[in-house]
């Protein structure tokens, strides 16, 4: 009788000893499921935070790409330019060589005009009376001949080629002081206009003409 006392005893605490195992098992399961649980959480944000990294990325390599045609679009454009702008240069030097040339051959004869550098000097006795701004027939007869030029030429520049002539007015060393003009500034002034006035009278464009 006392061994089957004891023999009970020990089966109960057996029995015991694996009920708190057991519940202590189900616990670490638990936790283990969270744990679980809480990585597989964490990969898919690592996977999301994958993805955006890889959007952004993208998105980074076609702005960069963008960014790349838009400055060799911009410096095409800008040689596109440049070679344009040579070649209206060199176009216009060419024109403005044909009608200095030709200017030359018409006023070749004229003792009373010189040619300084690009500009022709017409002598202002030759022009105008003392102390006048009013054209001489001499002075009509050669702005006839310079307008008769300057519309030739015209007509051969190409429209797109911006180009004027400058009318420079002087007078001689006597200093004038009239009621028409006070000094020799007005004047130069007045002559220069006087030309422009009467080559657009001649059919030259004004906007081709320039008095200073």
């Amino acid at each position: 009788a006392g061994i089957g006392v004891g023999a009970d005893a020990d089966v109960k605490a057996a029995e015991g000893r694996i009920s708190a195992l057991s519940t202590e098992l189900d616990s670490q399961k638990s936790v283990s499921n969270e744990a679980l649980a809480k990585v597989d959480f964490l990969n898919q944000q690592l996977l999301e935070l994958r993805r955006q990294i890889a959007a952004l990325n993208e998105a980074l390599d076609a702005r960069e790409k963008k960014v790349a045609e838009s400055d060799k679009t911009i410096s095409d454009l800008g040689q596109r330019l440049n070679t344009a702008l040579a070649q209206q240069v060199q176009e216009l030097k060419r024109y403005r060589s044909d009608f200095f040339g030709r200017l030359r051959d018409l006023l070749k004869d004229r003792k009373d005009i010189r040619v300084v550098g690009d500009r022709f000097v017409f002598e202002s006795a030759v022009l105008f009376p003392s102390g006048s701004a009013t054209l001489t027939p001499e002075g009509l007869d050669a702005m006839n001949q310079l307008a008769t030029a300057i519309i030739d030429l015209e007509r051969q520049i190409p429209g797109e080629i911006d180009w004027a002539l400058q009318i420079d007015g002087h007078t001689d060393v006597r200093p004038i002081a009239s009621s028409q003009f006070p000094s020799n500034w007005e004047l130069s002034t007045a002559r220069a206009s006087s030309v422009v006035k009467y080559m657009i009278s001649r059919g030259v464009p004004g906007n081709r003409l320039v008095a200073a």
